[in-house]
């Protein structure tokens, strides 16, 4: 069995190995790590060797731990990282370079059509009837996206909503409120396959699936980090929230969307959205002007130069043809968004 981990903003880590009567056998990692001492590496596999097969990656990190001399130095990886690389191994979790991959962009959608699309797309891959697809956004009018499980009446000023013309969506993923105009967000969605994610925890899958964003955003200068569980953001403040939701089909797939700020209106922002003060103070600051910091002002950059960056940067590293919605996908969410994600129903499922 082989298995790879790619650490977030870190090194490769793999590896290979057998299972015999529930436990691991000839267990052999490797990667472009850095090591020291280099007979450190001889000891994790040791550690590894005979361990039960059904251990969590934090189980197997710690018996690493427990068997690595005093004072090894571990750069760019991590025992987690390793025990990671195992439980890919043996759910047989596939790579980034195993598929080939498609791009949507297509021209603006109305808030609810995106919402549908998010959900035929997604479907499509797990039936084994769509490619892998990175699909980015053009925002048809302005909105505000609330999260799958949050109170609407909670999260939007209705009074604020309709004074700036913002349509309210509930998507079918967790996570906040985004607050969208079309010029100044940036917004993307990948539809994996779950064997993309397997042996990855839920918390871990947020920041692989958004590894390569993150060298995109290098690459125009901007040091970004994932800050757990799903904001991407900077020693200036955050970037961008990603949301994920799965669904089940032939196959399984994970829906990831990221929406960036490239350019924020805050106090529009906070005359629609309830930003409450306990959120406010997880956060560690004292206004929601100063929690955002945008990417036009970190790069210097126009917009579509952003969009651009980060689809090359994307097809760099993994290869993207251009696609497009088919006419049967679009019809689904056509009637998707109108009879669910345009409905009272749906759009106040939590009051």
């Amino acid at each position: 069995m082989h298995g790879e981990y790619k650490v977030p903003g870190g090194k490769l880590v793999v590896v290979d190995l057998d299972v015999a009567d529930g436990v691991l056998r000839d267990v052999r990692v490797g990667g472009d790590f850095f090591l020291e001492p280099d007979e450190a590496l001889l000891d994790i596999n040791r550690a590894l060797e005979g361990a039960p097969a059904d251990l969590t990656a934090p189980q197997l990190a710690a018996r690493i731990d427990a068997a690595l001399p005093e004072g090894t130095v571990m750069f760019g990886f991590s025992s987690e990282a390793v025990g990671v690389a195992v439980r890919r191994a043996l759910a047989q979790a596939t790579d980034w370079t195993d598929y080939e991959w498609q791009l949507i962009h297509d021209g603006p959608q109305s808030p609810a059509l995106h919402m549908a699309l998010d959900e035929v797309l997604t479907a499509e891959v797990a039936a084994g009837r769509r490619p892998p697809t990175l699909r980015v956004w053009e925002w048809g009018s302005p909105a505000v996206v609330i999260g799958s499980f949050q109170s609407l009446r909670n999260e939007v000023d209705p009074e604020g909503a309709e004074r700036h013309g913002m349509t309210v969506v509930r998507r079918i993923s967790g996570g906040g409120a985004m607050f969208i105009e079309p010029g100044n967000t940036i917004t993307y969605s990948l539809c994996v396959p779950d064997a993309l994610v397997q042996g990855l925890s839920f918390a871990d899958s947020y920041a692989y699936l958004d590894d390569w964003v993150l060298g995109a955003l290098e690459g125009m200068g901007v040091k970004a980090w994932y800050q757990p569980l799903n904001d991407i953001a900077t020693e200036s403040g955050k970037i961008a929230g990603a949301a994920q939701k799965r669904l089940v089909g032939s196959a399984g797939a994970v829906l990831h969307h990221v929406t960036m700020a490239y350019d924020i209106d805050a106090d529009k922002m906070l005359d629609v959205l309830r930003i409450g003060k306990e959120k406010l103070s997880d956060k560690g600051t004292k206004s929601a002007k100063k929690r955002v910091d945008p990417l036009r002002r970190q790069t210097g950059l126009a917009r579509a130069d952003v969009i651009e960056k980060m689809i090359e940067s994307f097809r760099g590293r993994y290869g993207l043809t251009a696609g497009s919605v088919t006419p049967e996908e679009m019809a689904r969410a056509q009637e998707l968004a109108a009879v669910k994600f345009s409905s009272p129903e749906w759009t106040a499922r939590v009051p």
